[in-house]
């Protein structure tokens, strides 16, 4: 990737580093869209960088698999409702408790106490230090729901247990309804010019297009994990073929050309624009902090963010105040061999998590407590087993790091249900399903907030905030961060 030209194009279903519908849907919304810009100060002066990175488990994590009571009593409560302790040949999907010693969270309410999944010692190690925090029975919400009026008196989330609605909604923040617009993209719109850089955007995705970066006028530009941004195949190759060459010569002429009509001209300034963008992307990547080879795991997930991490060492040079990453871990979707396939799929999140934190520490990119990482799914399952695994639920857990100046760590946020069977959690529903207690909302805003976005302009973001959250109150809708 050294010694390339400026005309060095991107390929590999992308074009200059943006996914290939990214850069389709860029030249079909040329359109002018009055954004909501906010003229804030206190973002666009920040001398500060702050970065968001989220992570969608899509498929819809078993999450009560991966937060597990642990105290005698819940935990029999939670054997019960999974259909007894997991066996080689059996239906259980119960932990045993035996199995959770060495990830017990150093936290307790009460009589109560949980514990990760066992493969994930290296969060735990994270929670213990006060570098994650975990949040219990969230999910997609219009107002405030319990069991007495979930049938006929509330309004519900769109397409409720439903994959495509549930990872949208989880993606755009509006349950309300079905929208392409994402809070992550929205967002952008409104501090964009935060950033001197207006030729790379300021979402990065390494998972191609998706919905929480589309903002009105903001489009993610996609890199992948190993080579950041990559070019065309043969172009501007002088050993290519003939095809190659016409290739090359048709692009060069195309960007040479000035043209009357302002699609073809916007266009080839999009096309020209990106291919700058690639250039001084990878430029500054070649400059970025090395790391050894034993620092990362050599999975999707661990190439992905150690890629983030070198992107975010050079942040002041490419001109970033403002970043959100994107990536996609799929595959969760377990309505069978959920213990077997959790058991691999936890420890390379864990184990990915864990080196990316260790990255941005003091001594490295120095950068842990400017950054907040946070884990989505679409929606929880049922404790219930179907035989072998579980099926579509509503409320869940899930995971959020940062540093210990950042996040207010080795705390469970939000009421994590009791499922006992002979006194029922009430947000307990059926098969082992519960109404979140949690809004998506509040978990978003709380970043929303911190990452820039007045109390004033929250609704904007989140058309539901105000049945949680006091957009008129100076606290954090949950307390997760710190600042």
């Amino acid at each position: 990737m050294k010694n390339k030209s400026r005309r060095e194009f991107l390929g590999q279903a992308s074009c200059a580093g943006l996914g290939y519908l990214t850069f389709m849907n860029t030249l079909l919304n040329l359109r002018g869209v009055n954004a909501s810009a906010i003229s804030n100060s206190s973002v666009a002066d920040a001398n500060d960088y702050r970065a968001i990175v989220c992570i969608l488990l899509a498929g819809g994590n078993d999450s009560y698999n991966m937060l597990v009571p642990y105290d005698t009593t819940e935990h029999q409560h939670y054997v019960t409702a999974r259909s007894g302790l997991y066996t080689d040949g059996g239906s259980g999907l119960a932990i045993p408790r035996n199995m959770l010693q060495n990830t017990k969270l150093d936290f307790s309410q009460g009589n109560r106490e949980w514990a990760l999944h066992p493969s994930m010692a290296g969060v735990k190690d994270l929670f213990d230090n006060k570098q994650a925090a975990l949040l219990a029975n969230i999910g997609t919400l219009l107002q405030p729901t319990t069991v007495a009026n979930y049938d006929n008196e509330v309004k519900l989330p769109v397409g409720l247990f439903s994959h495509s609605d549930q990872i949208e909604e989880w993606q755009t923040g509006m349950p309300g309804k079905r929208a392409l617009k994402g809070w992550g993209g929205r967002m952008a719109d409104m501090i964009q010019d935060c950033n001197t850089n207006q030729r790379i955007s300021m979402n990065l995705s390494l998972s191609g297009t998706n919905v929480w970066q589309q903002g009105n006028k903001t489009v993610e530009y996609a890199i992948d994990g190993t080579n950041g941004a990559v070019a065309i195949t043969d172009y501007d190759n002088e050993s290519s073929g003939f095809l190659q060459q016409v290739r090359t010569e048709a692009i060069n002429s195309m960007l040479a050309n000035e043209y009357k009509n302002i699609f073809k001209r916007t266009y080839n300034d999009v096309v020209g624009s990106a291919v700058d963008g690639f250039l001084e992307f990878n430029t500054a990547l070649e400059n970025s902090i090395q790391f050894d080879p034993t620092d990362f795991p050599d999975t999707p997930l661990g190439r992905s963010l150690q890629m983030i991490a070198r992107t975010i060492d050079v942040r002041n040079t490419l001109g970033f105040k403002r970043q959100t990453f994107f990536i996609t871990v799929g595959g969760w979707d377990h309505h069978d061999e959920v213990i077997d396939r959790q058991n691999g799929m936890l420890a390379m999140v864990s184990q990915a998590l864990s080196a990316f934190q260790a990255a941005l520490a003091p001594g490295k990119v120095n950068m842990e407590d400017n950054v907040v990482t946070m884990m989505i799914s679409e929606f929880g399952r049922t404790l219930t087993s179907n035989g072998n695994g579980s099926d579509h639920a509503w409320g869940g857990n899930t995971l959020v790091l940062g540093g210990p100046n950042l996040v207010d760590g080795g705390t469970i946020y939000g009421a994590y249900p009791t499922m006992s069977e002979a006194n029922p959690d009430p947000k307990r529903i059926n098969r082992g399903r519960f109404i979140p207690g949690l809004s998506t909302d509040e978990y978003f805003a709380e970043i929303a907030r911190w990452f820039g976005v007045p109390n004033s302009e929250l609704s904007m973001l989140f058309p539901n905030i105000g049945e949680f959250y006091d957009t008129n109150s100076s606290t954090h809708p949950i307390g997760f961060l710190k600042v």
